[in-house]
């Protein structure tokens, strides 16, 4: 079996070809920032967080980062030419007047009919869902970066969310360090399984029902 890639870098890598020149893409806390170190290259995007800013660029060297240009989670970030500031009304303009291309969140459940669930960790006290609720509706394609299965070995994608939920039909595609999967009309395709995994092995760590084309692709 060929030797398998980082998870989340190859998670953030494959999402990264989602984008498009031009478009304008929110990332979320954790995982999904990683994305923003792999946009190809040629392609032209638009990084916004919402706490009030577009133009972050890649992370900065360790020594140069600036108190001041952190992103929604805390991390320190690098802005670009062009970039600029603005309150939090305009930043929620932006995400409610369905003027993001796509989100990158994370998640604690997802399901196979493209519900996500991210804000509740049970037995613990969380801040709240933060912006997701509003870009999980505002965006026009939601991606979910996630680890495929949790600390406990159980599969994080699901027939039915079990935990309170963040959005109900809103995720479009979901990346993880074994598969990349849509969410249709039909149900929950697998488009492609990471390198040196099995469609065999997606299915035994996945609950949702997948179907299963006659050619799944690889991830790169």
């Amino acid at each position: 079996m060929a030797e398998k890639p980082n998870g989340r870098e190859l998670i953030a890598r494959r999402i990264a070809r989602e984008f498009k020149d031009g478009d304008i893409v929110n990332l979320g806390i954790g995982m999904p920032t990683l994305v923003a170190n792999y946009i190809p290259e040629g392609v032209e995007v638009l990084l916004q967080s919402e706490n009030g800013f577009i133009g972050i660029g890649p992370a900065p060297a360790e020594g140069e980062s600036d108190p001041d240009l952190i992103n929604a989670g805390n991390q320190p970030v690098t802005i670009l030419p062009g970039g600029c500031f603005f309150d939090s009304a305009t930043s929620f303009g932006i995400i409610r007047g369905g003027h993001i291309n796509a989100t990158v969140l994370g998640t604690l459940e997802v399901d196979q009919e493209g519900n996500i669930a991210n804000y509740i960790i049970p037995g613990k006290m969380v801040p709240g869902m933060g912006g997701a609720m509003d870009l999980c509706t505002g965006a026009k394609k939601v991606i979910i970066a996630t680890d495929h299965t949790n600390r406990k070995g159980e599969s994080k994608i699901l027939k039915r969310c079990s935990l309170p939920l963040t959005a109900v039909g809103e995720a479009n595609l979901i990346v993880t360090e074994l598969a990349v999967m849509e969410v249709t009309q039909e149900g929950l395709v697998l488009k492609e399984t990471a390198p040196g995994v099995t469609v065999e092995e997606v299915i035994e760590k996945t609950e949702a029902d997948l179907i299963v084309p006659d050619i799944v692709g690889t991830m790169v």
